[in-house]
C-alpha cells in the first residue's frame, strides 16, 4: 500500500493567498450575509479566485482584509470608501515608520491587499 506524503509547512510560511474558503464558509466566519461578500466583490475590496466552474473561493488574506475593514465600518463608523482610504493611509504610515493616531492602533493592515 503507498504512503501519503505528507507536507510540511515551514514555521511562518503558512500561504495567505492559498485560496480555500468558499462564499457560505467565508460569509459565516465573517458573520455577514454571503450577499454582502458579492457586494464587496463588486466594489473591488475583494476579488476571490473563481474555480473552473466559477465558484468564488475567499484567501486567508481576502479575510484579512474584510475583517480590516469591518473593523473600520462597525467600530469607527465609516463607509466602505472611507474604509478603504484608511486602509491605504495606515498601510503608508507602517510602511514609513510613522507612528499611527491612537484610535487606529488596533487596525491590523499588514496583510491586507488592496
Amino acid at each position: 500500500m503507498p504512503t501519503a506524503e505528507v507536507v510540511q509547512i515551514p514555521p511562518g510560511r503558512l500561504d495567505l493567498d492559498k485560496p480555500i474558503y468558499t462564499l457560505s464558509i467565508a460569509a459565516e466566519i465573517l458573520e455577514v450575509h454571503p450577499r454582502t461578500l458579492m457586494m464587496y466583490e463588486a466594489l473591488g475590496l475583494v476579488v476571490p479566485h473563481r474555480t473552473a466552474t466559477k465558484r468564488r473561493r475567499y484567501s486567508q488574506r481576502d479575510l484579512l482584509t474584510l475583517q480590516a475593514i469591518q473593523r473600520l465600518t462597525r467600530g469607527h463608523g465609516l463607509n466602505l470608501n472611507g474604509a478603504r482610504y484608511v486602509i491605504q493611509c495606515l498601510k503608508l504610515l507602517d510602511e514609513h515608520g510613522i507612528p499611527r493616531p491612537d484610535g487606529l492602533r488596533d487596525i491590523n493592515v499588514e496583510h491586507v491587499q488592496l
